[in-house]
């Protein structure tokens, strides 16, 4: 590495305890690396959403862009931090989740929305704004930005698989199982 890259990896070893995961590719480009560092520990540790739901905007933006390493690095803080396990299970499925906070229940619907729709509802908008209003919903939409650039990211380089069931039942390692197919890949 060059004093930059080097400078770089100890400061995120400082804050994160290592170099790993999507670090170790965005420090090929040091300025983008520096400036994705930025953002996640915004996005993770300093925005204005309560940690269950930092958590949450996590699982479902490494869900809807089958990013295994993530999910699997933050699947037990979700649970830990308030997210229920019939919601991990039915996100991790695909499914519909529920939760008993009408509070949570907006907030999913409106990540939902934006992640599988691309738009959210005018109904959605005003439900989950009453709720968290337009800070907390600009936060909302930085951490799903940041952390769907990290799936991206530890998708287009392969990073790090983990030696485990794969938390996808419709992906094996970096891709897409063939629904009835010989398990073969798309």
């Amino acid at each position: 590495m060059d004093p930059r890259q080097q400078e770089l990896a100890a400061r995120i070893a400082g804050r994160r305890g290592a170099v790993r995961g999507p670090f170790r590719v965005w420090l090929h480009s040091p300025e983008m690396c520096e400036r994705a560092e930025s953002l996640g520990a915004f996005a993770r540790f300093d925005c204005s959403l309560p940690k269950h739901l930092r958590e949450l905007t996590l699982l479902m933006a490494a869900r809807n862009w089958d990013a295994q390493y993530s999910w699997n690095a933050h699947v037990h803080q979700a649970i830990e931090a308030g997210i229920p396990e019939a919601a991990v299970k039915a996100i991790a499925e695909k499914r519909e989740a529920v939760f008993e906070e009408e509070k949570d229940q907006s907030f999913y619907q409106f990540c939902r929305e934006i992640l599988e729709e691309h738009f959210v509802s005018d109904e959605t908008f005003a439900r989950a704004h009453a709720h968290f209003g337009s800070k907390g919903l600009v936060d909302t939409i930085g951490a799903l930005g940041n952390f769907t650039m990290l799936g991206m990211c530890l998708n287009t380089f392969q990073v790090d698989l983990q030696d485990k069931e794969p938390p996808f039942p419709d992906v094996r390692g970096y891709g897409r199982v063939i629904p009835g197919g010989n398990g073969g890949h798309s």
